[in-house]
């Protein structure tokens, strides 16, 4: 039986968790599976009430799950890093969830602002290092509130860290003996037809001369032991510009974590908004649960108006079955989003809809009894 951890969280996640979990208990029935759900009370209303925010005994519960599941995090009423740093970086960081995994693709019936870009163009991945980089905590500051202050934050990667990305991003991307990747991966057909995966490395090895050298020495290195995957490099600055202006062109991305968190909201916007952008949070050695979550966050200013859009918490679900080895219940949840979103209704605000969470969420199950 797997053990699931249920993190509802702060603002709008106990909403589109709510659905997430109802479309887990029809496809759990549909294949036979049998879990458990663990549920934990984690966010900014707890802090505010106790003082807590992720107590050591709590963690080592959320330790003991199969995987995670993660409605948002983050409260006006608590200050800016207290419930991240609290919450989000230590999970990610004590559970090994070394890789975050966001896919990227535009589904046939919602809108991007690109202009003459349809579902053929955005349909790419993004392998971002999760436990490294400038989110480590490394720094400090001197003659703090003065006209001398310094402030410092260093950016930290190691051979060890920076390697096990890597090889993850040129998994993903390896199109090789007829395997199809997991998430997103080259069907046998199209292996078959001697297409081949691209993984483009993403940093800014001309002005980060220390810590990006690092990345492509070991970019190139691994890379001879894909002859069969493509590889290409590119600046920061000049992807987020193609990532707009020609966003075929990319079909797997690594980057660090703190580009790899700028890069992805660009790209969430490119599919059609946060509403539909999902995530992982991955320990690929599975010796500790994975977390799965939306990308969107809390958003505070429509908490409790019931319209929120629950579609990236269901996709973000559909990326736990990818982990949990069942691919079959994976591809019902995208069929049945796809079916929803292609029909044009019901629709959340932010796709330019009157729907709510619950009208949504309702739809995307019935498409899964249709499929």
């Amino acid at each position: 039986m797997t053990k699931i951890g249920v993190i509802p969280g702060d603002g709008v996640g106990p909403e589109v968790m709510r659905e997430s979990l109802a479309v887990l208990a029809d496809v759990a029935s549909t294949h036979g599976r049998q879990y458990e759900l663990v549920p934990f009370d984690l966010g900014g209303e707890r802090y505010l009430k106790t003082g807590e925010v992720l107590p050591d005994a709590v963690f080592g519960d959320l330790a003991r799950c199969d995987v995670i599941l993660l409605g948002a995090v983050g409260h006006p009423g608590v200050a800016p890093g207290v419930l991240e740093k609290g919450i989000l970086l230590r999970l990610r960081f004590e559970l090994g969830q070394y890789i975050n995994l966001r896919p990227i693709k535009l589904y046939s019936g919602v809108e991007t602002p690109i202009k003459a870009k349809g579902p053929d163009d955005i349909d790419m991945i993004v392998v971002r290092e999760n436990n490294e980089d400038l989110y480590v905590g490394v720094g400090g500051i001197t003659r703090k509130g003065t006209s001398e202050e310094v402030a410092l934050q260093t950016s930290v990667n190691t051979r060890a860290g920076v390697e096990r990305c890597l090889r993850f991003a040129f998994d993903q991307a390896r199109g090789g003996g007829g395997r199809a990747r997991p998430f997103r991966g080259l069907s046998a057909e199209e292996v078959g037809r001697g297409l081949v995966g691209q993984l483009t490395l993403v940093a800014k090895t001309n002005v980060l001369t220390y810590a990006h050298d690092l990345w492509m020495r070991a970019f190139l290195e691994i890379a001879r032991e894909y002859p069969d995957v493509k590889t290409d490099y590119q600046h920061v600055d000049a992807c987020c510009m193609r990532m707009v202006v020609s966003p075929e062109r990319f079909d797997v991305i690594v980057t660090t974590n703190m580009f790899g968190d700028i890069i992805t909201d660009l790209g969430a916007v490119l599919q059609g908004g946060m509403g539909v952008a999902s995530s992982g949070n991955l320990n690929p050695s599975r010796t500790t649960p994975s977390m799965f979550e939306p990308v969107h966050g809390s958003a505070p200013d429509i908490a409790g108006r019931g319209i929120a859009n629950p579609t990236a918490a269901v996709l973000s679900l559909a990326m736990m079955f990818d982990h949990l080895g069942l691919p079959a219940a994976a591809i019902d949840v995208r069929q049945a989003v796809a079916k929803v979103l292609a029909a044009g209704k019901p629709r959340t605000p932010d796709l330019g809809g009157q729907a709510s969470t619950a009208d949504v969420g309702a739809a995307i199950r019935a498409a899964l009894g249709a499929s």
